[in-house]
């Protein structure tokens, strides 16, 4: 990824849009429907968009949507594509990249995850910290300093002022609201009951395949992050049957309406 490869893209989409968003979404699997949250949106496939990588994964649309949500313009990715895929990491975060370079100061990142100790399916978690086991960064290489620092600080990653307006929200409208640290296993295989256990140790709550390498990527950039897991399974060990992705859509499916409440209100509650 170059500067040159972002700008292009984002001067793609800034000609089909009227109003530059300040806020962005990304939705994992099956969570894609909340795109239609937006009023009056524009639809542009990501196949569409120079240099956008397009998901071969199911529950991953690939559509970007820009539209308004209360008082603010969003932009919405509907679906991601994921290093288990066989992108480098460059590519995987080059939509967000996009959306932090739209204009996009703030970054809900979603994601369908297992859960761990204190969580099960149907919960929606925030990610208060997360544990990189991709084994891979995706600001390994050459640093572009118009993009952000060689070496930023990633105390701070998943922002307290962003959770703490997630939290009263959830307090508003009645959602017990879950926090844990999230840990990234690389993929496309399911974690083993070991790895599981492994993580429990090191102190994670969720564990998926996503989200870590976007959230790094746009705060390198300099924009506020804020994640949010929906538990679709329990992970491997804890669940009693074989993990599937049917399950993971099928959870999401469930929860959507709950989902699409919290993220909405929430968005709108944004300053």
């Amino acid at each position: 990824m170059t500067p040159q490869k972002l700008t292009e893209a984002v001067d793609f989409i800034r000609r089909k849009i009227t109003a530059n968003p300040t806020v962005g979404l990304i939705l994992g699997s099956g969570l894609g429907g909340f795109a239609r949250e937006l009023e009056n949106p524009v639809v542009i496939p990501y196949s569409d968009i120079p240099h956008f990588p397009v998901s071969t994964v199911a529950g991953h649309a690939g559509n970007l949507f820009v539209g308004k949500l209360g008082p603010h313009t969003v932009a919405v990715l509907q679906g991601r594509v994921h290093y288990y895929e066989g992108h480098p990491l460059e590519t995987v975060v080059f939509p967000a990249r996009v959306l932090v370079r739209l204009g996009c100061g703030r970054l809900v990142i979603t994601n369908a995850a297992g859960g761990l100790a204190g969580m099960k399916p149907g919960d929606l978690a925030l990610i208060s910290d997360h544990i990189n086991m991709l084994g891979a960064n995706p600001l390994r290489g050459p640093n572009f300093d118009e993009l952000g620092p060689r070496f930023p600080d990633m105390s701070n990653l998943y922002d307290a002022q962003l959770r703490q307006i997630a939290r009263d929200v959830a307090a508003r409208i009645g959602l017990d609201l879950k926090e844990g640290v999230y840990a990234a296993m690389m993929g496309p295989s399911y974690e083993t009951p070991a790895e599981v256990r492994m993580m429990g140790i090191l102190g994670a709550q969720m564990v998926g395949m996503s989200t870590v390498p976007e959230a790094i990527a746009a705060h390198h950039m300099g924009a506020r992050i804020l994640g949010i897991s929906c538990i679709s399974n329990f992970a491997a060990g804890i669940s009693p049957h074989p993990l599937s992705h049917g399950e993971v859509q099928e959870t999401a499916n469930a929860i959507s309406e709950t989902f699409h409440r919290f993220v909405r209100e929430l968005v709108i509650a944004l300053p």
